[in-house]
C-alpha cells in the first residue's frame, strides 16, 4: 500500500487543544456498527463483555521538555528522550539556532544544568547536573505536549496528559486512550464483567513522526522499551486459551503485546521494539482495541487500518470529520473490533 492511502484533510477547528472538563466526557465511535453508532465514553460498560481483560498502559509522562540558555545567551531546547546506561546521562533531542556542539553548557536553572556531550544530527547526548536529577527535572521540566497543540503547557496539562493509572515514569508522549477513564468508570467496567491488567511502554516522540517513504513497507519505525511482568503475561495468555477478549487500550498497549507475542503467547520481561503494523499484518494476541484518532498517514492510523480494515476505517474518519468528532491527543475515541480473515481480505 502507498502512503497517499492513508491520508485525509482535516479541518484544524477539530484538532482539540485542550480537554473536557471531564475525562470521560469524549464521545466515542462505535466503528463496527452499520451504521457507524455515536456514543459516549461514559458507554464503555455497555461495550464490555463478561470476561474481557482489557490492558492498559502504566508509563508515566515526564515532563521531558527542558528550556534553557548557552554561556553565550542563545536559547535551546532539549527534549529528553530516554536515559543511557551511564548515570544521569540522556539523549535527547536539541533545538538551538546554531547547531549544539561536545563541551557546550545549557543552564536550565541556577543549581540544573546540562553538558552536550555528542551530536548525530538533532539527537544530542547529555549530562544532566543538579543534585537530585530527577527531582530537578520534574521541577522544572515542561509537559512535552505534541507538536499539533500550538500553546504553552499548564498547570492543567500536568494532570490530564496523564492517565489515572499512571505508574512509571519514562513516556514523552502519553497513551492517549487511557486519558479518557477515570477510577469510577473503570469501577463501572469491572462491575460489567471487565479484568485489567497493566504493561508498560514508554511512548517516545516518534509516535509523531511523519511516514516519510511512498511505499510504507519501507518505512522504519522508532524504537520504545517496554515491560510486562509475569502475572499480566499469564493473565493475558489465559484469557487466550479460555476464548476470552484481549482488549488493549491505546495502540501502545496494542504493539506491547503484540510485539512480546511468539505466536504461541505474550512473553514476561523487557524488552525493546520497533513492531510495524499495517494492513496485511495478522494479529496474534489483541481482539479490540480503544484508540483515540490518529494523524494523517501516520503509523497509528495504518494499524487500526490493520485492526479494522482499511476501507471501513478511512470511512470513519470521514463520518468522523462530517460528525465533527475531536481529533488527535485531547480528542475523541473509537471502540474497534478486530475483523475476520475473511472480512479482512474484502477490507484491504
Amino acid at each position: 500500500m502507498q502512503l497517499t492511502d492513508f491520508d485525509y484533510a482535516l479541518p484544524e477547528h477539530l484538532i482539540a487543544g485542550h480537554p473536557l472538563p471531564e475525562r470521560d466526557a469524549s464521545r466515542l465511535l462505535d466503528i463496527q456498527s452499520d451504521p457507524f453508532l455515536d456514543r459516549h465514553i461514559a458507554d464503555l460498560p455497555q461495550l464490555v463483555q463478561p470476561g474481557d481483560l482489557w490492558v492498559l498502559n502504566d508509563t508515566r509522562v515526564i515532563p521531558a521538555r527542558l528550556l534553557g540558555k548557552k554561556q553565550s545567551g542563545g536559547k535551546v531546547e532539549l527534549l529528553l528522550l530516554e536515559p543511557t546506561a551511564e548515570s544521569n546521562e540522556w539523549l535527547a533531542w536539541g533545538k538551538a539556532n546554531k547547531p549544539l556542539k561536545p563541551g557546550e553548557i545549557i543552564t536550565i536553572t541556577d543549581d540544573f544544568s546540562a553538558e552536550i556531550l555528542q551530536r548525530d544530527g538533532k539527537e544530542v547526548r547529555v549530562r544532566l547536573m543538579a543534585e537530585d536529577v530527577m527531582q530537578a527535572i520534574e521541577a522544572n521540566g515542561h509537559i512535552p505536549l505534541p507538536p499539533y497543540i500550538d500553546r504553552v503547557d499548564t498547570e492543567m496539562d500536568k494532570e490530564r496528559y496523564q492517565t489515572v493509572f499512571a505508574n512509571k515514569p519514562g513516556a514523552v508522549a502519553a497513551p492517549t486512550a487511557g486519558l479518557h477513564l477515570t477510577e469510577a468508570l473503570m469501577k463501572e467496567m469491572q462491575r460489567a464483567g471487565a479484568t485489567f491488567v497493566h504493561v508498560t511502554l514508554h511512548v517516545g516522540p516518534g509516535t509523531f513522526q511523519p511516514v516519510q517513504v511512498e511505499t510504507i513497507h519501507e518505512h522504519v519505525m522508532h524504537e520504545e522499551a517496554y515491560h510486562i511482568s509475569d502475572s499480566a503475561a499469564e493473565q493475558v495468555n489465559r484469557a487466550g486459551r479460555e476464548g476470552r477478549r484481549v482488549v488493549a487500550v491505546g495502540t501502545t498497549s496494542l504493539r506491547t503485546l503484540e510485539a512480546a507475542s511468539d505466536g504461541r503467547g505474550v512473553k514476561a520481561g523487557s524488552g525493546r521494539t520497533d513492531i510495524f503494523i499495517y494492513p496485511g499484518y495478522e494479529f496474534r494476541v489483541v481482539d479490540a482495541l480503544l484508540t483515540n484518532f490518529h494523524l494523517p498517514k501516520s503509523t497509528l492510523l495504518m494499524l487500526v487500518s490493520a485492526l479494522a480494515g482499511h476501507r471501513r476505517m478511512m470511512a470513519a474518519y470521514e463520518y468522523a470529520i462530517g460528525q465533527e468528532y475531536r481529533f488527535y491527543s485531547y480528542g475523541d475515541a473509537m471502540f474497534i473490533r478486530r475483523m475476520s480473515r475473511e472480512m479482512g481480505k474484502e477490507s484491504q
